[in-house]
């Protein structure tokens, strides 16, 4: 191998090896290709940091090995849960009346919302349905409706806090 290693050159005379080793590791395809080819974007950033040129195949396995490992810890101490699995974890969001003076310009937020969150949010705090019945008026699951109000929420605040645009100002 010549001194300045081409990415090329390098992804040609490796995928294949590496694409195994890291399937043998993730049993995941997907995973396999996102390892594969998160050593190579690592390659390109640190590889030129490596003296000795000989040694490039155990440093691009020992980086996908380490890269392995890495998303394990991740996935051990942040787990993946589908809302499904965890719904009666999801917090209860007791409804807030909106003070007089924020009442309009919640009401314009509450308008610019996406209408898919925009419904669940209206019939909780508005009209003060249950969770339990706006999944039955909206005929979603129970925990569509909460994720739902708490995205909806988190939009609304957003908008809430941003400052109004100059053409409404000047109409108030």
């Amino acid at each position: 191998m010549d001194d300045q290693l081409d990415i090329e050159t390098l992804v040609d005379q490796h995928q294949a090896a590496l694409y195994r080793f890291a399937l043998s590791l993730s049993h995941n395809e997907s995973d396999a290709l996102d390892l594969v080819q998160e050593t190579f974007c690592l390659w390109m950033r640190k590889g030129g940091q490596l003296l000795d040129r000989g040694k490039v195949k155990a440093w691009l396995f020992t980086t996908l090995h380490r890269e392995f490992l890495g998303r394990r810890r991740r996935l051990v101490r942040f787990p993946h849960h589908e809302l499904t699995e965890v719904e009666s974890e999801l917090p209860e969001i007791p409804p807030v009346p909106a003070d007089q003076a924020d009442r309009e310009r919640l009401l314009e937020c509450l308008a610019r919302l996406d209408p898919v969150f925009r419904a669940p949010v209206a019939l909780f705090y508005l009209e003060e349905y249950a969770y339990q019945d706006i999944a039955s008026i909206l005929d979603v699951p129970l925990g569509t409706v909460k994720s739902r109000i708490s995205r909806g929420v988190a939009q609304l605040q957003e908008m809430f806090h941003r400052p109004l645009e100059p053409s409404r100002e000047a109409s108030r």
